[in-house]
This record gives structure tokens, C-alpha cells and sequence, in this order.
């Protein structure tokens, strides 16, 4: 008798310390709910403005643009998406193709879309072997040295784009203390779970920081699904050597141009990124990726980054009620917690990126939050990670190293 209480009086410390931390993660989280919404009314009242401004614009006043599409490998809807850029209503344009070597089976598909428009200028680049960090950079690098305009668009090769995509995202720059319009986009899934999945957190749980960074210090990064920029932005940092060390490199660039002294724009123009049919560990390995690249690159908001998550403060808050013999006020947080990420969903996924998927899934949200605590935790794991077929390791402040090639610091070089 003399052993049994103080143990079961332990065990009830601990519960309630657990409980403490299901409140303040609720607390926390409900925070973080009122600040998405905020910002989202915010966000949706300068989009309006910014989209009659960009319908205003005379083609006579739009510079010539060069689109940097890097490709690597085939994807499905590779030629769908390929195409939307081909069919801009732009008055002048052209594209350049970018791949590590000329058998890429992408560049197929590039040159099919070549010869269906003719009439848009095209070229294929090819940048050969890597020899800084990051690839895509590196090729990146070698495609803009082929550009015959002052004028970028930066896109991946599983982002697809509405016919007024160009006019909407060049214009800001048209102002010179603009250097650099990044695009918030919805995610379009294949017909699996977990693309699903992945896909809601494209559409709400992404807008949703993006968009609370913007209304509290304004946009100092850019997102690699759609990045504009100048060619007198990249050459006061340097150029894209600046970004080359990192997998964040979408992030750095839009620091480096933001750190030099000209604005960052979060455009009212959304895209599309289409998603592949994914496994569970597809899905985990790729979001693993990116939160580990937030954890060396921003390491203290990623640690605050916990705290923004309601499900597995809404989980314990239950267990650990439970375990008080408070089974009523677990549900009740459990319960909150769901309709925390319910209301976020709905508001952002629909009523901001206008994903009809986000309000017919709302229910799903939730589960998609849960998973993204515990690829948090992962983050925390290790170093390592793998991205297009190779290896890396995470070093200070973001920067990668690959483990199975030969890479110099393109950052040291430029020094």
C-alpha cells in the first residue's frame, strides 16, 4: 500500500502535465487559426486589387519574358502541363528547356510541344554534369545564359497555368522596386489517397503559413512552384550561384532579392501543381525532405512550427483526459481540434485557393494535419535525405552536400 500510492500519484503528475501541454497546443493552435483567417481576408482583398491592375496593362507595355522550364524524367500530364505555358496570352515570349543530358525522356515530350507551336520561340539547353550542390540550379544557371530577354519565370515541370498566367505574373514587375513574384498553388491530385492528401496540404496548409508570413513581415522568400524575377535582381546577388548550395533554393533566392533591397511579391495568381500517383512512402519521404530543409534553413520557426499543429494536441488532450477519468473534456478538445482544421481548410483550400477538393475533403484535413506533426518529428531524425536519384546531406544553415558526386560551393566561388 505504501508503494501503490505514490505511484499512481505520480502517474496522475504526469497525465496532467501531458494535459498541459494538450491545452497550450490548443491555445496555440486556435491562435494560429485566427491569424490564417486574418491573413486570408487580407491576401483576398489586395488579390482583387492586383488582378484589375494586371487586366489594365497594355501589351504595348509588357517586356519580353523568357520561361525557364527545368525537366527531369517523365511525369504524368508531363505534356499537359508543358503545353499551358506554349498557350499564353502574352504578346512576347519564349521558352527554354533544361535538362542534365539529351537522352532525358522529358525532352521528348519538350520537342513534340516544340513542334505543335511553332510559332512560340523554344530551345532545349543541356547543362551536362552538375558541379555545384544543386542541380536543378546548376541548370538553371546555363538556361538563363541562353535567355535573350531581362525577364524570368522560373517553373517546375508538374506545374500547369491558365492562359492569362504571364500577364499576371510579370506585371508587378514592371515596377522597379519589385524584383522578384512567387505564385500560392493549389494541388491537383492523381486518383490515389495519398496524392490526395498531399494535395490538401498544398492547397490549405501551405497558403496558410505563406500568407501569415506576408501579413507579418511581408514576403522575404519565394515558393519554386512559379518564380518571376529580373535579370538586374539576379546580377545584384550574384545570380543564381547565390542559391546554388542549397535545396531551398526557391527560399534563397527570394531572401537574396528581398535582402538586397527590393520587394517580394506574393502574387494574386494561382497555379496548379500536379501530382503524381503516390505510395505512403512517397508522400512521407518527399514532406520529410522539405521539413528537414526547413529545419536547417529557418530553424527557429521550424521549431515554432509545432505549435501551429491542433490534432495531436486534440489526440493527447483525449488519452491524457481520459486517463484523469475526464473522458467529456478529451472529446471536447479532440472535438476542437478537428473543427480547427475543418474551418482552416474550408476557408483557405476553398475560399482563398479555390480548391473545390479542400471543402468536399474538410473532414480529411485533419488526419493530413496529424501526419504533418509526426513528419515534423522526423525532421528531427536525421540529416540525409534523397531527391532525384541521389543522395544528400543537410549542412549549417541549410546548405546540401551530395554523397555520391563531386560538388564545389558555388557560394565560396562567387566570394
Amino acid at each position: 500500500m505504501s508503494t501503490v500510492l505514490p505511484g499512481l500519484l505520480a502517474t496522475a503528475v504526469i497525465w496532467r502535465v501531458f494535459l498541459t501541454f494538450a491545452l497550450v497546443g490548443t491555445l496555440s493552435s486556435t491562435v494560429f487559426l485566427g491569424m490564417v483567417l486574418v491573413a486570408a481576408w487580407r491576401y483576398r482583398r489586395h488579390a482583387q486589387a492586383a488582378s484589375n491592375r494586371a487586366k489594365s496593362i497594355l501589351d504595348s507595355v509588357l517586356p519580353r519574358v523568357t520561361i525557364l522550364k527545368p525537366v527531369h524524367g517523365m511525369e504524368p500530364r508531363l505534356a499537359e502541363n508543358l503545353a499551358s505555358f506554349f498557350q499564353q496570352d502574352y504578346p512576347d515570349f519564349e521558352i527554354i528547356f533544361g535538362a542534365r543530358e539529351a537522352d532525358n525522356a522529358a525532352l521528348g515530350v519538350a520537342e513534340q510541344l516544340r513542334q505543335q507551336f511553332p510559332h512560340i520561340k523554344s530551345r532545349i539547353v543541356i547543362s551536362g554534369l552538375p558541379t555545384w550542390p544543386n542541380a536543378k540550379v546548376f541548370s538553371l544557371d546555363r538556361m538563363i545564359a541562353a535567355a535573350s530577354s531581362d525577364y524570368f519565370v522560373i517553373s517546375d515541370s508538374d506545374v500547369k497555368v491558365s492562359p492569362d498566367f504571364l500577364r499576371n505574373v510579370v506585371s508587378p514587375l514592371l515596377d522597379p522596386k519589385v524584383g522578384l513574384v512567387t505564385c500560392p498553388y493549389r494541388g491537383i491530385p492523381a486518383s490515389d489517397f495519398w496524392s490526395t492528401l498531399e494535395a490538401l496540404g498544398m492547397s490549405v496548409e501551405m497558403p496558410s503559413g505563406v500568407m501569415v508570413a506576408d501579413m507579418m513581415e511581408g514576403m522575404r522568400f519565394a515558393m519554386g512552384a512559379v518564380m518571376a524575377t529580373r535579370r538586374d535582381a539576379l546580377q545584384k546577388i550574384g545570380g543564381l550561384a547565390a542559391t546554388a548550395d542549397y535545396y531551398s533554393d526557391d527560399f534563397v533566392l527570394g531572401n537574396e532579392v528581398w535582402a538586397a533591397g527590393y520587394s517580394v511579391v506574393l502574387s494574386h495568381h494561382l497555379v496548379e501543381h500536379v501530382l503524381v500517383p503516390r505510395s505512403f512512402r512517397q508522400t512521407f519521404g518527399d514532406q520529410l525532405r522539405w521539413m528537414k530543409s526547413t529545419r536547417y534553413s529557418r530553424p527557429k520557426g521550424h521549431v515554432g512550427t509545432g505549435l501551429t499543429f491542433a490534432m495531436p494536441y486534440g489526440v493527447l488532450g483525449l488519452i491524457s483526459a481520459a486517463a484523469l477519468r475526464h473522458p467529456g473534456f478529451g472529446f471536447a478538445l479532440l472535438a476542437a481540434a478537428f473543427l480547427n482544421r475543418v474551418i482552416q481548410s474550408a476557408t483557405v483550400g476553398w475560399g482563398v485557393i479555390r480548391d473545390s477538393r479542400a471543402l468536399r475533403y474538410c473532414w480529411l484535413y485533419p488526419l493530413r494535419d496529424l501526419l504533418g506533426f509526426f513528419t515534423w518529428m522526423g525532421s528531427y531524425t536525421s540529416r540525409s535525405f534523397f531527391w532525384r536519384g541521389e543522395i544528400y546531406r543537410f549542412g549549417d544553415g541549410g546548405r546540401i552536400i551530395p554523397q555520391h558526386r563531386a560538388a564545389e560551393s558555388a557560394v565560396a566561388n562567387r566570394l
